[in-house]
């Protein structure tokens, strides 16, 4: 299969020099008396003396120099985590705000996780799944609920060049692993804008109502030294035909969390279901994304609990990309906790995505079921 490299915008100055110039110079003779004569040395006098400052004139319209006019074609900042055009330029520098999401079933319906640039699906427990949602290019307010970290977060935050981190905590083995981190912690208690819904108090525990006023109360705690995130995917051009075997239904099991996806061609996006049921935001929008990715990935213990387990994302795996309606079948390899995974197809070449929001299922290879049609 055979993809377009990844377009890059670039700058073009062209100058166009102006030149003015005037040309023309008259001269009459005629015979006759001496008053005749003298006319005519005059007039002949006066026209040398026009014809000189004419060209006096046009000897100095000719070394005067016109500015010349510049046409400037100024690139567009893309956003790193989305491959679209970002709004404002100056959101291209800021760092990137991971937030771990809970996904109980009476935590929903969540708040922001649609403006999510980046979202990860994480196996937590048994039957439990929770969101690590990286934003950059887009605010949302509020947000949440916000839960607790696993060590899998790690090397979810090493990739993104120092970020902010909104969590609810952990225990402590928890808390030093994310403190070794590239990273900063913006916990519970670390950070403004955190506060319990009542409202979701009426009808979940305690544990499922941590929210946060929003992205720019944690973007404000923001520090020198943190920079934009890489790219961690690359994105094809607008316009360019994907090549791929049609898939318009994901279905997969993360333990014992039923997930769906359908593509939506009048979106063109995916929409997400869990346990059989649409999921929709707060504003009762559904949850979507336009691409899928499937990353197989190895489960382990965590060596901070061991009844918790760590998805490894350092190494390499298979991985399904479902975009624009298709899948294309390839392979993940991360060599460098602190650069992000390679997607590339079966013949190695990069695997380019659509440019938008992208959800990434971090299934557990061999043992996680995932069908498509």
């Amino acid at each position: 299969m055979n993809h377009p490299t990844t377009h890059r915008l670039t700058r073009q100055v062209l100058a166009v020099g102006l030149v003015a110039g005037l040309t023309g110079v008259a001269a009459c003779s005629s015979d006759g008396d001496s008053e005749a004569l003298d006319a005519t040395t005059t007039e002949r006098e006066e026209t040398t003396t026009t014809e000189r400052r004419r060209e006096t004139s046009t000897t100095a319209e000719r070394t005067t120099t016109t500015p010349a006019p510049t046409t400037t074609t100024t690139a567009v900042p893309v956003a790193p985590l989305t491959g679209l055009p970002i709004g404002n330029p100056l959101l291209f520098f800021r760092p990137a705000l991971a937030v771990k999401f809970d996904n109980h079933r009476t935590a929903r319906p969540h708040a922001g996780l649609n403006q999510a640039d980046i979202v990860y699906e994480e196996i937590v427990e048994a039957n439990i799944t929770r969101f690590f949602a990286i934003f950059h290019s887009t605010d949302a307010a509020p947000i949440g609920p916000i839960r607790s970290a696993r060590t899998t977060d790690v090397d979810l935050l090493n990739q993104l060049n120092r970020p902010l981190f909104a969590w609810s905590g952990g225990n402590a083995n928890v808390v030093r692993a994310i403190g070794n981190a590239n990273a900063l912690s913006r916990a519970h208690g670390q950070a403004p804008g955190y506060y319990r819904d009542s409202e979701r108090r009426r009808r979940a525990d305690l544990e499922h109502t941590l929210m946060n006023e929003g992205t720019q109360a944690l973007w404000s705690t923001t520090e020198p030294g943190q920079g934009a995130p890489p790219a961690l995917f690359a994105y094809r051009k607008a316009g360019t035909a994907v090549s791929g075997t049609p898939a318009t239904r994901i279905a997969m099991q993360l333990r014992s969390v039923p997930i769906e996806w359908v593509w939506d061609a009048a979106s063109k996006s995916y929409v997400r279901a869990e346990y059989g049921d649409p999921h929709t935001d707060a504003t009762g929008a559904p949850i979507s994304a336009q691409n899928i990715v499937v990353q197989f990935v190895e489960y382990r213990s965590s060596p901070a609990d061991r009844r918790s387990p760590e998805a490894v994302t350092v190494g390499q795996g298979a991985a399904w990309i479902f975009t624009d309606g298709k899948i294309i079948p390839g392979f993940w390899q991360r060599t460098d906790p602190g650069q992000p995974a390679k997607f590339a197809d079966a013949k190695g070449k990069p695997i380019q995505l659509t440019p938008g929001r992208t959800w990434v299922e971090l299934a557990e290879a061999n043992i996680s079921p995932v069908l498509f049609t």
